[in-house]
């Protein structure tokens, strides 16, 4: 199980968290409580960069100025904007998740990104804590392997070891292992990542 810690910004929590985390997310989205202008070093981790709706070139001199290892795409990007990037990086595309929401969006997407990420489809693109209905995960039937995100906390831990799904790769923790905004919490991440481990 691939595990995302996103919505970094201390220098010292990066390097805590990537001692037991894949990947460490920096959001440059200027509307989100979490955005970053400048990152730390991340040396043992894959890092990440999300944006949502930016230029091709904001996100090429995103890449070049922070090192980023990989690009998470959270707003209305097309498949031929990630195949533009995709030799540079790896390629996360994003959906917000509804009720309503048709899993054939995906299909466009297959060879141009690695990861898909489904999180709960709200205004402000993920961050809002709230978690989707997991069951419409089984309308997805697509190649690609998906992170899931959107209202992960220490307590849907049982929940998310009874989650099957053949694509299901990663979780992407954010908001609900937060002491605030961007500030997390070190040690519920750790306990909560090695008991996902040992259990799964």
């Amino acid at each position: 199980m691939l595990i995302k810690v996103c919505g970094m910004h201390s220098p010292d929590q990066v390097k805590q968290v990537e001692e037991f985390a894949d990947y460490v997310g920096f959001i440059f989205y200027k509307h989100s409580q979490r955005f970053v202008e400048s990152t730390p070093v991340v040396s043992k981790a894959k890092k990440v960069g999300v944006f949502v709706n930016a230029s091709l070139d904001e996100v090429r001199q995103s890449i070049a100025k922070h090192s980023l290892d990989v690009v998470q795409l959270h707003g209305n990007e097309t498949p031929e904007f990630c195949q533009e990037l995709k030799t540079n990086v790896e390629i996360i595309k994003a959906f917000g998740v509804q009720p309503d929401f048709s899993f054939a969006e995906t299909k466009a997407f297959e060879a141009q990104v690695d990861f898909f990420l489904f999180d709960t489809k709200t205004p402000g693109y993920g961050g809002s804590g709230k978690q989707f209905d997991w069951s419409l995960l089984s309308n997805y039937q697509g190649e690609t392997p998906f992170i899931l995100s959107g209202g992960l906390h220490p307590n849907a831990l049982e929940e998310i070891q009874n989650l099957r799904h053949p694509q299901m790769m990663g979780l992407d923790l954010n908001s609900g292992f937060e002491i605030a905004p961007a500030n997390k919490d070190v040690d519920l991440l750790r306990t909560f990542i090695l008991q996902l481990k040992q259990q799964s």
